[in-house]
């Protein structure tokens, strides 16, 4: 998933956020609502916030997910642009594009 982070706060690319479908997988959907609940904001239309307080919690999400094998490496790590500084928490789940 393409990420950036701006004053503390990590975004994830909208069009890289998992989709909830009513009828799609489980494993998805319930990636879809971890991922809502522990996002500052998760507008349809726009890229997900996450602040520094839950970045623990979602490297945890992450790897759990990851480790599970129902979903793919890259609906699972953070793409970060080239030689942007990749915060300690952060590093087992991510990777530059």
């Amino acid at each position: 998933m393409r990420a950036r982070i701006e004053d503390e706060v990590l975004f994830l690319h909208k069009e890289d956020v998992p989709p909830y479908k009513k009828s799609g997988s489980l494993v998805r959907n319930n990636y879809f609502w971890a991922l809502r609940a522990i996002a500052v904001r998760s507008p349809f239309d726009r890229d997900w916030e996450f602040d520094s307080d839950v970045w623990i919690a979602l490297q945890r999400m992450l790897l759990s997910f990851t480790e599970s094998g129902y979903l793919g490496l890259r609906e699972t790590q953070l793409e970060f642009p080239q030689h942007t500084p990749i915060p300690d928490v952060l590093r087992s789940v991510s990777t530059w594009d």
